[in-house]
């Protein structure tokens, strides 16, 4: 019996052989379980290496929303089992439930036959998951297999599982080669009974090795060139022994060349190659034989600073070009990208839901911050939205994108020079074929816009010269993007001030109407729920009515995430019992709020314990449905509501997302020049869910209402 006072609901993730990518599909029941509770753990019964870390736990640890310690995840090594298979099992329960203890579920990752292969291995694996009372997910490989044999070894897998009292609850090929459809007919019709089976095809990004692990299987060594760039993946492996002008057909993107360190001649065709447009982005070069140009010869190199990393190695052409080919690449911590592109696959061919009933996971009472943020992107990949994305010379911004795409979680335009975009996309590693680049100063769109803008501002003595400099900036032309419905929505603010990103919306896409402000909120995600503040961002000081807008948008704000709004005007009163004009505008905010919406839920003035402290509330503002449960919290002015959103954000650990702006007819959304790459996700995520609200309808009709005011001003001029 479990020493946890209630059940914890784990996963047991095993292989009958080695190279299945198991971890691939650890991760995804990671994320999915991560979704859907509060305390995440992992568990390796056997670790991989008694020397090294385990990569595959490091990887599953290093996920946001599991936090134990390595070595309070391991449970024996090869050589305990061997010793003594018992007094290991006893030792691999008993630590298992150290973790479970602490934790809601546990993902458990099973052994990677790297020591023996075979049925035994299998049966002890079956043998732990028995004890641990923890269902089995089972992962076989279909690489270069056909239908057939992928179900006979699914079906042998089940039979020595169940055999040793292992309940097998689903099947997952990965690494298939062949037709997934085929591979799952097969699957269905095999002796597993009611067990599902999901497939996953080949993906060859997942098992190429880094230049870095490159650089290590030849005991090289990094001369020159950038040390970043050592995480990119090696897509193939070249050796460069033959003439420049036959090798220079063989590069392609990502490839790494091996070419003796004193063939100047290769070497110096590599890197004008590298840098020249319109032909392959390298990843890396390794020279071998312990040559490496001297005097004026490396000046010469290092005098072009090449940022494709040069590697020196003192092997030969064999013993380099042979140790390369036997690396192979994981999952890890260190790529993104194999990250993303991993968790795309599980995500597009497992059905979560129906693995989700399997597990009977318990039912969430809380929503986390990370609960919250897979919401987000969960919602946005259901309903694809087009966002475009204006400051493409970010790195951020990049890779912001490569997830984005990854996932499917939206459509993107990027903004930039395509050439330089693309380029640096490939020597980051990243995964950006899917996305639209547009040059914001040229171009046909260039001309329209300005034409259009002309259009929009000819009452303030517009001519279509100016707008041809002004849509030119990146921000005006990703409004117009939006305007005229060529995106669906924008983000920015990376690299340019709050002004540069939202001046543009104000005079192009315009309030919502009935709404006279634009404003914003924060989604404040505390450890057990997630609140609304608003406007911490935009207005300085506004009037009764604006914050009654403020009010109205941030609750409508709230509703399109789920959730329910109760909104909280806030003052340094309560009730009744303060007066001044500070208390006043909140009293007749109130009030408006209350006449144009009386469905609404809204309290104020009331201070912020009373709105957050059901104790408080009792004796301030008793038998009140906002007091003590609100969940919208209205600041009277921008000072107090900065200030307040930060100060809970320090001293609280929340996670703030935004700000959110609301109040627009289409949404533009304004990222902190600080914002981290995650942070940048989840803006778009949000971008694409508020346009989902608008739905097809009422995008037409804001864009329709954008064209009569167009023509409404050209008939004024």
């Amino acid at each position: 019996m479990s020493a946890t006072t209630q059940p914890v609901t784990s996963v047991y993730v095993t292989s009958p052989e080695g190279e299945t990518g198991k971890s691939t599909v650890a991760l995804g029941v990671l994320e999915l379980l991560t979704r859907r509770a509060q305390r995440v753990g992992v568990f390796r019964p056997i670790a991989r290496s008694t020397h090294d870390p385990d990569y595959v736990l490091e990887l599953l640890l290093a996920q946001d929303g599991v936090d134990l310690d390595y070595d309070l995840c391991l449970g024996v090594t090869y050589e305990q089992v061997h010793a003594d298979p018992e007094a290991a099992l006893a030792r691999i329960v008993a630590r298992y439930h150290e973790v479970a203890r602490r934790c809601d579920v546990v993902v458990v990752v099973g052994s990677d036959y790297t020591d023996v292969a075979g049925p035994t291995e299998l049966a002890y694996n079956a043998r732990i998951a028995a004890n641990l009372g923890a269902p089995v997910l089972l992962v076989v490989s279909g690489n270069g297999r056909t239908p057939a044999e992928v179900r006979q070894v699914a079906e042998v897998s089940i039979g020595e599982l169940t055999t040793n009292h292992a309940q097998v609850i689903g099947v997952v090929a990965n690494r298939c080669t062949g037709d997934l459809a085929e591979v799952r007919e097969a699957l269905a019709g095999g002796g597993g009974g009611d067990i599902p089976a999901w497939t996953m095809p080949e993906e060859p990004f997942l098992v190429a090795p880094t230049v870095r692990a490159l650089m290590e299987a030849v005991g090289g060594r990094l001369v020159v060139g950038d040390e970043e760039l050592l995480a990119r993946e090696a897509l193939d492996v070249l050796v460069g022994a033959m003439s420049f002008e036959h090798l220079l057909d063989r590069l392609s993107d990502g490839a790494v060349v091996i070419t003796p360190g004193d063939r100047i001649d290769v070497l110096l065709g590599l890197l004008t190659a590298h840098a020249a447009q319109g032909f392959p982005s390298l990843a890396g070069i390794i020279l071998n034989g312990g040559f490496y140009p001297q005097g004026s010869l490396g000046r010469l190199v290092e005098g072009l600073g090449p940022r494709v990393p040069i590697i020196r190695t003192d092997l030969g052409t064999f013993r380099s070009a042979s140790a390369a080919a036997a690396t192979r690449g994981r999952l890890s911590t260190d790529s993104q990208r194999k990250i993303d592109t991993a968790l795309g696959l599980f995500e597009q061919h497992v059905d979560v839901d129906a693995l989700s009933s399997r597990l009977e996971l318990p039912r969430p009472h809380v929503v986390t911050p990370l609960m919250f943020e897979y919401d987000l992107l969960d919602r946005a990949r259901a309903d694809r939205r087009h966002i475009v994305l204006p400051e493409g010379a970010d790195d951020r911004i990049l890779r912001a994108a490569s997830t984005l795409l990854q996932r499917g979680v939206a459509e993107l335009t990027i903004l930039g020079d395509e050439a330089a975009i693309r380029a640096r996309a490939t020597e980051l590693g990243l995964a950006l074929d899917d996305a639209h680049v547009v040059d914001p100063t040229g171009g046909e769109l260039h001309e329209r816009f300005a034409h259009e803008y002309t259009a929009l501002r000819a009452h303030k003595g517009m001519t279509v010269e100016q707008a041809r400099e002004i849509v030119s900036s990146v921000s005006y032309f990703g409004t117009m993007m939006v305007h005229l419905g060529l995106a669906d929505g924008m983000v920015s603010g990376a690299m340019h001030t709050t002004a540069h990103t939202i001046k543009p919306s104000f005079e192009i896409i315009k309030t919502v109407p009935g709404v006279s402000i634009v404003s914003s909120v924060f989604l404040m995600c505390l450890d057990d729920r997630v609140l609304v503040y608003g406007d911490c961002a935009v207005n300085p000081d506004p009037t009764a009515e604006q914050l009654a807008d403020i009010a109205i948008s941030s609750a409508a704000t709230a509703a399109q995430f789920a959730i329910e709004p109760r909104v909280a005007m806030l003052s340094y009163s309560t009730g009744e019992s303060g007066s001044g004009a500070d208390v006043d505008k909140v009293r007749t905010a109130t009030e408006l709020v209350r006449s144009r919406r009386p469905e609404l839920s809204v309290e104020g003035p009331i201070q912020y314990d009373a709105a957050v402290d059901a104790s408080v509330a009792r004796t301030k503002l008793p038998g009140s449905e906002v007091a003590g449960r609100a969940t919208v919290f209205v600041f009277p002015d921008l000072n107090t509501g900065n200030n307040t959103y930060k100060a809970v954000q320090r001293s609280a650990g929340a996670v703030a997302v935004g700000p959110v702006l609301q109040g627009l007819r289409k949404p533009v959304n304004d990222l902190s020049r600080g914002a981290l790459v995650q942070d940048i996700v989840n803006t778009v995520a949000i971008t694409a869910i508020q346009a989902q609200a608008l739905g097809p309808a009422a995008a037409a009709a804001a864009t329709d209402t954008a064209a009569t005011s167009t023509t409404d001003q050209k008939g004024h001029a």
